[in-house]
């Protein structure tokens, strides 16, 4: 679906993400139910989240805006194409981006950056978070095309 047929349809019932993020996969378009990490240069739980979430979940990541290093890379991404995730949105950077490009999949992100990210453990899982103008929410869902990102607290339909 569209996300400009969305807004013309459903405007007053969803929220439209600021426009900070670039596109590093194969997918333009992609949507699905939200599952959420919150995370500071580190990967652990991403890893998690990865590996357990549902076929079919869109992962956001809320790495805080950091571009200290990547929270998410090319092995990473293939376990998301893998267990057949929608795709992926990273509020933080990504590392070998000429890979995940040809990965069947979106992944976005604010930026490129080689440097890989801690292994603590440390964050939270399945708890709302905000950026870009947004509170991404466990459950709700997210469209994202070429024009952009808007969730929506249900799926919708046109």
């Amino acid at each position: 679906m569209k996300t400009t047929d969305l807004c013309d349809q459903y405007v007053d019932q969803l929220q439209i993400a600021e426009p900070l993020f670039t596109n590093f996969g194969k997918k333009k378009q992609f949507s699905g139910p939200i599952a959420t990490v919150k995370v500071k240069e580190d990967n652990v739980l991403v890893v998690d989240a990865l590996e357990t979430i549902p076929e079919g979940s869109l992962l956001v990541i809320d790495g805080e805006g950091s571009k200290a290093c990547a929270l998410i890379g090319d092995r990473l991404a293939g376990i998301a194409v893998s267990r057949k995730l929608a795709g992926l949105i990273v509020h933080g950077c990504v590392r070998d981006t000429a890979d995940i490009a040809t990965m069947d999949m979106g992944v976005l992100a604010l930026a490129p950056m080689p440097k890989k990210s801690g292994k603590e453990g440390t964050g939270e899982r399945n708890i709302p978070v905000s950026f870009a103008g947004v509170t991404w929410t466990p459950g709700h869902y997210a469209y994202v095309d070429e024009d952009g990102i808007v969730v929506s607290q249900k799926p919708l339909q046109l």
